[in-house]
């Protein structure tokens, strides 16, 4: 009886969860499309189906306003050492995880392992993923795989050290109140 009582409240909640979800897709499918230049829909915003460059910009614009920099020389290098971290950050990705998405044997494009190992999302092309991922599909012996690990490794913690020296870099060029919104928007630690 106990089981059967945990059964249904299992379903229960399944289902709650699912008209809750319908609803939400519902809801979204009947929203009006943004008008042309609105920066309100999902596709003005640099995200899926955006302009990255627009997203770059506005980040950029909405950083300047909260940091409160009204002088165009000091926003350039501010910007040109946000740019530099903002880069360090996409090279050291999101800490792999890639081959979570993956199909066995392949990549999450089921192209049979061809062309996988980008980094992050829409990152650029990481070799020794690469090598890492290819050893692990084609059964490669422990040797080959220690190998490809290590050289992964030495890669993410040259381009983590990359990454610490240009939050460093930002950091010695902003006061206080600067380095506050870098910290809350994850550019410095």
């Amino acid at each position: 009886m106990k089981k059967l009582s945990q059964w249904l409240t299992t379903a229960g909640v399944a289902a709650a969860f699912l008209v809750s979800a319908g609803n939400l897709v519902a809801q979204d499918s009947k929203a009006a499309p943004p008008a042309e230049g609105d920066r309100g829909g999902r596709g003005g915003r640099g995200g899926p189906g955006g302009d990255p460059a627009q997203f770059q910009q506005r980040m950029m614009e909405n950083l300047r306003e909260q940091m409160k920099v009204k002088d165009d020389a000091e926003w350039k290098v501010l910007e040109e050492r946000i740019t530099k971290v903002s880069e360090a950050r996409r090279e050291v990705g999101f800490g792999g995880g890639g081959r979570l998405f993956r199909r066995p044997g392949g990549d999450t494009n089921n192209n049979g392992g061809q062309g996988g190992g980008r980094g992050g999302f829409g990152g650029q092309a990481n070799p020794e993923q690469e090598a890492l991922d290819k050893a692990i599909d084609s059964n490669a012996s422990k040797e080959e795989i220690k190998a490809a690990m290590s050289k992964l490794r030495a890669a993410k913690k040259e381009k983590e050290a990359k990454l610490a020296t240009a939050q460093e870099e930002l950091k010695k060029v902003l006061n206080t109140q600067q380095e506050a919104v870098a910290l809350s928007a994850g550019l410095v630690k």
